[in-house]
């Protein structure tokens, strides 16, 4: 027996209106993924830098310990970062929501007026934003849910999953990361050419990773990819030039 309309439960979203996987992580694999490939080329570039007069001063296997040490490290601190944030954000919000509602429901006059005003402020003439108001507060779960939206800014984190938001933090971050390091695992570690291939392996996770973000979000390819590139190649350049400086 199919459900009516009337029995799909209210924090149920629409399918046709439901993110993508791609889509609801986006901010987890762009901040995990971007920052773990610029993390770990940081530490390459640097070594090459200070390696001016040859990588045999420092070594690849330096490259790899510190770098493979760093990304391990870095990824488990932002995963658990990410997981603490976000639960603290959802915890935040369900405390919020709870003292809205049961103000709510103990002055419902208060809140029509209050609820009134900020659509006044939305845009709807004084008439309308009473009646629309008046019907809204008939609903208290909505009209909190837009209090908190519109009038404190606070995002709906009542489906946020920390487990799951940091989990894939932290795998993005070492997926993506450990990109750099490839050369140096397959070759024979002389600067130039070690070097040179782990810049192109970074642009190419870089790429990569502005290519995903093309896809969540159809932005134009070309802003997607350029900016994801460009902002690991300052940061690459940042860390390139402090190693030669404080190694030359």
């Amino acid at each position: 027996m199919s459900a009516s309309p009337s029995d799909t439960p209210p924090d149920t979203p629409d399918s046709s209106r439901a993110l993508g996987r791609l889509q609801a992580f986006l901010k987890q694999i762009v901040y995990g993924g971007n920052d773990g490939i610029v993390t770990t080329f940081a530490i390459v570039a640097g070594f090459s830098g200070a390696a001016i007069d040859g990588a045999e001063k420092i070594g690849a296997l330096a490259v790899l310990v510190f770098g493979l040490a760093n990304l391990m490290a870095d990824g488990v601190s932002m995963g658990l970062g990410e997981f603490l944030s976000t639960r603290s954000k959802r915890d935040l919000y369900d405390a919020r929501r709870r003292s809205e509602l049961s103000d709510l429901l103990a002055r419902p006059e208060d809140g029509r007026r209050e609820i009134a005003e900020m659509l006044e402020g939305r845009g709807l003439s004084a008439e309308d934003a009473g009646v629309a108001a008046g019907r809204l507060v008939r609903c208290p779960d909505l009209a909190v849910d837009l209090r908190l939206a519109y009038g404190t800014g606070l995002a709906d984190m009542r489906t946020a999953r920390p487990a799951a938001e940091g989990l894939i933090t932290f795998l993005a971050f070492v997926s993506f990361g450990v990109i750099p390091l490839v050369p140096y695992f397959l070759l024979d570690p002389t600067r130039t050419a070690t070097f040179g291939l782990s810049i192109f392996a970074t642009l190419g996770a870089l790429s990569a990773l502005g290519f995903l973000r093309w896809r969540a979000t159809e932005d134009s390819p070309v802003a997607a990819i350029s900016e994801t590139v460009g902002v690991g190649a300052i940061c690459a350049l940042v860390a390139y030039g402090t190693g030669a400086l404080v190694g030359g």
